[in-house]
């Protein structure tokens, strides 16, 4: 389901002014990565891991159908959500809060907050995707956790091109078509809870990050920020936990910030001891 990622010691990642690198996500094991002509990974390679991303998360459009015909929003609300929202969270945020008895604009108002973390992607994107004007403008509408996933895990600024834009199309196609399928066949579907679509989407963005968590320092922020996200999640209104959770980042930053002079006296320490021993 279509639901910023700022980490801490990573490598600087590739973007319009830099030049490409020639690593990407690693190949199985045993098996050596396969490159491009551009630096990067075998566009083959990114090309299929972006379409099964799209795919899977895709499907989970039938179930934001049949829960907004539920919720009671008509089929050209419900089409026109997924067309211009196209958020995944954010829209089941909207109609599960009008299924409750929720005021449309309470909410629109939780659907924003929960929406409001793709403009930290976009703040990440736009300089490794290197786009201009109108086609950065209509690139924009495709910054959600699934595109930003897939093109954050490339290096070289046409991998990750080119696994932003698969990414982005493949959901964006599928994810209005089941939407309209679903919303349609409402009443014959069922209950989607029993079908497991809503995992879909949690499932296929922790698949791609955790590759991505090589530091201690990253997945200490990872760990925070989930803690964060669920603790905060009984007593914080829809949306606002997810922001708080990106309070990790600069707090682990910190830490490491004031523990870094320690950890390098340490290592002289024992740098010199060792030199004294021999």
């Amino acid at each position: 389901m279509p639901q910023q990622r700022e980490t801490l010691d990573q490598p600087e990642a590739p973007g319009a002014s830099a030049p490409p690198e020639t690593t990407g996500i690693p190949s199985a094991p045993g098996e050596a990565a396969a490159e491009s002509p551009h630096g990067g990974r075998d566009d083959r390679a990114v090309v299929r891991d972006a379409l099964g991303v799209g795919v899977a998360v895709g499907l989970s459009g039938f179930a934001f159908g049949v829960t907004a015909a539920g919720a009671g929003v008509s089929l050209a609300q419900t089409c026109a959500l997924s067309l211009f929202v196209f958020t995944g969270a954010s829209q089941f945020a909207l109609v599960g809060a009008l299924a409750a008895g929720g005021g449309p604009l309470t909410a629109a108002a939780g659907a924003f907050f929960l929406s409001f973390r793709n403009a930290f992607y976009g703040l990440r994107l736009s300089r490794l995707l290197g786009l201009r004007g109108s086609v950065r403008l209509a690139a924009a509408h495709w910054v959600i956790d699934e595109t930003s996933a897939v093109a954050l895990a490339q290096r070289g600024q046409h991998a990750v091109r080119l696994g932003f834009t698969v990414t982005g199309a493949t959901l964006f196609v599928l994810w209005n078509l089941t939407t309209l399928i679903g919303a349609l066949g409402a009443g014959a579907l069922g209950d989607t809870d029993t079908w497991g679509l809503d995992a879909a989407g949690p499932a296929a963005f922790l698949a791609l990050l955790a590759p991505m968590l090589r530091t201690g320092s990253e997945r200490a922020t990872a760990a925070l920020a989930v803690a964060l996200g669920l603790g905060l999640l009984p007593v914080l209104p829809a949306g606002v936990p997810v922001l708080a959770a990106a309070l990790a980042a600069p707090l682990v930053l910190l830490v490491h910030g004031r523990t870094l002079p320690r950890r390098r006296a340490a290592r002289e320490a024992e740098r010199t001891t060792t030199e004294e021993a021999r």
